[in-house]
């Protein structure tokens, strides 16, 4: 009744029910009610208001930076776990919090350190919302991004939120100009970028690929980005965090996009990555798992596939992992 009441405009959502309805969609409070939670209120002379807003950027010093990015890391630790759905009010908290830091932050002295931990925080929070399936938060977010990382003068930051950004581009159907997206942050980010990254982009760039169709350039992205990616079980990239990254990773990865391909060796690949994934990567499983079902499927190996994408939902269900879901959805119409 509720719920028939709201999407009639008889009812206001309650603040109770809000906050429920956010973590259980995985929506902002706007994209909930329709419209601005609170109201604007101007007032005939803001400078006090603005000075004290810029006292308080001024004062932003590298604790305050460090609790942010922490907070950035805690978020992203939950997510891989969780999933992004329940996050919702604190990723959102969180960005704003970052936003009206750098906002008023006047020097670039002061700019750079800020901006720098809203480019991390923003492209986590697209990765949620692309996650969640609310794709246009996605890009908004994948732009404040962007725009951060300029402000920081972070080539790195800046390419990954750009190859990021591609696969947004390939999930709206349009994984051609997403090619040219991520072929764009290659050249933006040069040899200047660690190997980690050059291999990340790579191989982003070989899925894209994959799904346009251009079988010779996405095996010499592939090739490209084995070549880059540094030795040993590792993942984080010190230089930026937001990268997980080794052999292991790189090897499911490949197997997936081997799979978009129809190529045989997919299969192997992928159960190789299966053996070797870290249990706390909740989320990847799941897509491991779908991916598995995609190659098997490929292969007309049915009972196989099935067995896969029965794993798949249940993970994807634990996490609220609304990308994810469709994916076990599309690959179950063709058993």
């Amino acid at each position: 009744m509720y719920v028939s009441e709201w999407e009639n405009g008889k009812r206001a959502i309650s603040d109770r029910y809000a906050s429920l309805l956010r973590q259980l969609l995985g929506v902002t409070d706007e994209e909930l009610r329709g419209a601005p939670t609170a109201p604007v209120t101007a007032t005939a002379d803001g400078y006090d208001d603005l000075l004290s807003r810029i006292d308080a950027a001024s004062s932003v010093g590298t604790s305050m930076v460090d609790a942010f990015n922490a907070q950035t890391e805690l978020l992203r630790s939950m997510d891989r776990q969780m999933g992004a759905a329940g996050l919702i009010d604190q990723t959102t908290g969180h960005l704003a919090a970052l936003e009206d830091a750098l906002n008023f932050a006047v020097l670039p002295s002061a700019r750079r350190p800020v901006a720098l931990a809203l480019a991390g925080a923003s492209t986590l929070a697209a990765w949620q919302a692309i996650d969640s399936g609310a794709v246009e938060r996605a890009w908004r977010h994948y732009e404040t991004a962007k725009g951060a990382a300029r402000d920081a003068e972070a080539p790195m930051y800046l390419a990954h939120a750009m190859g990021e950004q591609a696969f947004v581009l390939c999930a709206a159907g349009r994984p051609a100009l997403g090619v040219e997206l991520v072929r764009d942050a290659q050249c933006s980010l040069g040899q200047s970028g660690s190997p980690r990254l050059r291999a990340w982009l790579h191989a982003t760039e070989a899925e894209l690929c994959a799904h346009s169709g251009m079988v010779d350039d996405c095996r010499r992205a592939l090739d490209k980005a084995l070549g880059c990616i540094p030795e040993g079980p590792e993942d984080r990239d010190p230089d930026m965090l937001s990268i997980f990254l080794n052999g292991s990773h790189l090897t499911r990865w490949r197997g997936n996009v081997l799979g978009l391909l129809g190529d045989a060796e997919a299969v192997s690949s992928l159960y190789d990555a299966l053996q070797g994934m870290d249990p706390t990567f909740v989320r990847a499983r799941a897509g491991l798992h779908t991916d598995l079902a995609h190659a098997h499927l490929a292969r007309a190996e049915y009972d196989d596939a099935q067995t896969h994408l029965r794993q798949a939902r249940l993970l994807a269900s634990r996490t609220g992992s609304v990308r994810q879901r469709r994916r076990v959805d599309l690959l179950s119409e063709r058993l």
